[in-house]
């Protein structure tokens, strides 16, 4: 599902150069606050669909549901190397790994887009077989509308090439894996 891992083997490459570029490279600072949101905003978003997508492994009653995980935690794991990379290069504060979902999660008003609250994640984590399998399709989907949203805020404002390339994949992947799922979903 994952087409372009030359483009991101590209942009990974890139941001492990732009963290060791000096405080002098202007490589180091082309960003604006937008680059800074998309990347601060996206990095537990993709920790969580992470998060997600193991579950899979032992919960997952379908193989296509097990292998679009696969492909999810896959991709995605790199994208957060990447954007903490470009976080830690600008010299901004990178998300906690550990973060509380309680305000994350789609019922509270200070939501990410498509995050999961503690009680989806609860919910997924106890589902199995073809119950698992809907559920997280279900999520999965809303989630990476919430990651859709994201990523074309930072290419409609966003100023830094590396950002607005990996906004672009993550639009162009996730759209895919959304149709895949819908389709999973109607079988």
């Amino acid at each position: 599902m994952r087409k372009n891992l030359a483009a991101l083997a590209l942009l990974t490459s890139g941001a492990l150069a732009l963290a060791g570029c000096g405080e002098d490279d202007p490589a180091a600072t082309a960003h604006n606050e937008a680059d800074v949101t998309f990347a601060r905003e996206m990095v537990p978003h993709h920790r969580q669909a992470v998060e997600m997508a193991a579950l899979a492994d032992e919960r997952a009653g379908d193989r296509d549901v097990r292998r679009l995980a696969e492909d999810i935690e896959s991709a995605q794991a790199p994208e957060i190397a990447t954007m903490t990379g470009w976080l830690e290069a600008w010299d901004e504060e990178v998300p906690p790994e550990a973060m509380d979902h309680a305000d994350m999660g789609h019922g509270s008003s200070d939501a990410m887009a498509g995050m999961m609250s503690e009680e989806d994640m609860a919910a997924l984590e106890q589902a199995q077989g073809a119950a698992f399998d809907e559920l997280f399709l279900e999520l999965m989907v809303e989630h990476h509308e919430g990651a859709l949203e994201m990523a074309r805020t930072e290419q409609a404002a966003g100023e830094n090439p590396d950002a607005l390339a990996l906004a672009e994949l993550i639009e162009a992947d996730q759209e895919a894996e959304i149709s895949e799922m819908q389709r999973l979903l109607g079988s």
